[in-house]
């Protein structure tokens, strides 16, 4: 490491709440192993009748519950909270789809005619219409089960994937134009593997609401740190990176880091994402930038494989990998490094679909080479996710800047 150079990493793991893995562990009557979570003090911070079940806190990292400020269960919202900005706006669901007009119009601008039209899960949708799709050329249009936004899933090899993002923005900037209150248009990207299985890519694209004032982000870029974001936060908090990593083949994956599919047909992607995060981390180290490095970085897998199809086994092993990996994290930062780990909502399972939670969140912080008081770091001094940013901040010297664009309700 240069002189004077440091890096932080935020890990989100998507949609596993406190109140979702006390959930999944209750489902689940075998054991789990979590041995890296469980020593930076994840048990710590569940119910007392789940502590057992998770190992011992080794006392070095810092773990708390914290609830969210913002209104609204959603991944933007959370990974935006986490970044300074609180939304106390509330968003409804599209039970019946979307309005004629609209999609007559969408049709018009993108030269390509759309089907569907229902209130879906992603892979169902996917799943239901994949024939029709691919036989026509027409996106699969849907709205989500859990989130207020329209969904077009194409395949990669039937609508390229410069396309398939310009449709995504062009189906939001007419919903903005027709007042139609949604927070996202998702190209939702697949491809079909040799045993003809369906596969969603890191390809997809959110074309999502303006953020409307500055990030932490911002405030880093601007004091010359170096920002670098892994897998989807670039599309969450849309904001100006250094760097942005999307991995989407095996061919990227180190063989040497022994990173796996949870998944018995590879349909995950944390393992790029995980990548992503050892190459950020590497080159931090190695590149010189002054002020810093700071990695954010999402493992979706928890939500969008196995979270919204309700898979207790699927989610939990999901995890078991996540945690795997954190002693290659570890073994790649410097003194005084810090990691972040945290959700950005919960996920509720009901019997028809899982559904995104508003819920306590886990706030896991470690700094190499100190304890708990993360070397004078200061915690709980912001609400809610919020505090994840300030303890950011004051490890980027920059805390000041970040309560100026706070805005609390």
């Amino acid at each position: 490491m240069k002189p004077g150079q440091k890096t932080a990493l935020l890990m989100v793991i998507d949609a596993v709440g406190l109140s979702t893995l006390e959930y999944l562990l209750s489902k689940h009557s075998g054991g789990v192993k979590l041995p890296n979570l469980s020593r930076l003090g994840l048990g710590e911070i569940l119910a007392p009748q789940f502590r057992a079940r998770l190992g011992s806190a080794s006392g070095e990292a810092y773990a708390a519950r914290v609830s969210q400020v913002s209104a609204t269960a959603d991944s933007l919202v959370g990974h935006r909270e986490m970044m300074g900005v609180v939304d106390a706006r509330t968003y409804d669901l599209f039970n019946d789809g979307f309005s004629r007009e609209y999609l007559a119009e969408l049709e018009r601008r993108i030269g390509r005619k759309t089907f569907f039209n229902r209130m879906a899960g992603g892979m169902e949708a996917i799943e239901l219409n994949a024939e029709e799709h691919e036989r026509t050329g027409s996106p699969i249009a849907y709205a989500s089960k859990c989130d207020p936004l329209i969904q077009l899933a194409m395949n990669e090899a039937v609508i390229p994937v410069a396309e398939q993002h310009k449709i995504a923005e062009t189906a939001f900037a007419l919903a903005m134009e027709m007042g139609i209150p949604i927070t996202r248009a998702i190209a939702r990207a697949y491809i079909r593997n040799e045993q003809g299985e369906i596969i969603r890519t890191s390809n997809r694209h959110d074309a999502v609401l303006p953020i409307g004032q500055d990030t932490l982000v911002d405030v880093l870029r601007e004091n010359a740190v170096w920002t670098v974001a892994v897998g989807k936060t670039s599309d969450l908090v849309n904001t100006v990176y250094n760097d942005k990593i999307k991995l989407n083949k095996e061919i990227f994956l180190d063989p040497a880091l022994g990173l796996r599919f949870a998944h018995p047909k590879k349909k995950d992607t944390n393992p790029f994402s995980i990548q992503g995060n050892i190459n950020a981390l590497e080159a931090a180290h190695a590149v010189y930038r002054p002020r810093g490095t700071f990695i954010f970085a999402n493992l979706v897998d928890t939500d969008s494989v196995y979270g919204h199809t309700r898979d207790v086994e699927g989610a939990l092993r999901s995890l078991e990998e996540i945690d795997r990996t954190l002693p290659l994290v570890e073994s790649r930062m410097s003194d005084g490094d810090l990691l972040a780990i945290t959700a950005d909502h919960g996920m509720l399972h009901r019997e028809d679909y899982g559904y995104h939670n508003n819920e306590p969140l886990p706030f896991i912080a470690y700094r190499k080479g100190f304890g708990r008081d993360l070397g004078g770091l200061k915690t709980g001094l912001m609400p809610g996710l919020l505090d994840i940013g300030s303890v950011l901040a004051q490890f980027f010297g920059v805390e000041g800047e970040y309560r100026k664009i706070v805005r609390l309700p």
